[in-house]
């Protein structure tokens, strides 16, 4: 394995943690929160959230639990889509998106929404 491959987070572990974080957003708790819920420090579901640190066996059923979701689902076993979700949630992993959809959501006006988006893209194109 060339070293490169060691030090960056597996694709898997990242989309566990883009799951766990949906779901503890989506539930309005805070890492410290859940932290306390499965006794680890925030820091460390910091670092399952980022895919930085994997998530074992039982810390897996824990964070199910504490979220009132199942393991399969926070593994992707259960989305029944046709992958959408999983690639959606590959992008709702990139650092800042979550807080991004947070804020496009609380724009008013259509028009606005449009000109951030045409935005987005704009920036995005420009990225090679």
């Amino acid at each position: 394995m060339p070293l490169d491959d060691a030090l960056s987070p597996d694709p898997v572990d990242m989309a566990i943690g883009a799951r766990i974080r949906l779901r503890r957003k989506s539930l309005s708790l805070t890492q410290g929160v859940l932290a306390g819920r499965i006794g680890v420090t925030f820091q460390q579901v910091q670092k399952y959230e980022r895919g930085a640190n994997r998530v074992s066996g039982s810390t897996l059923v824990a964070v199910a639990k504490a979220l009132d979701t199942t393991v399969g689902w926070l593994v992707g076993e259960e989305s029944g889509d046709g992958g959408d979700a999983e690639a959606l949630l590959q992008s709702l992993a990139t650092p800042g998106a979550l807080e991004l959809l947070e804020a496009y959501a609380g724009i008013g006006g259509s028009g606005a929404r449009q000109a951030l988006i045409a935005l987005a893209r704009e920036m995005s194109s420009r990225e090679v």
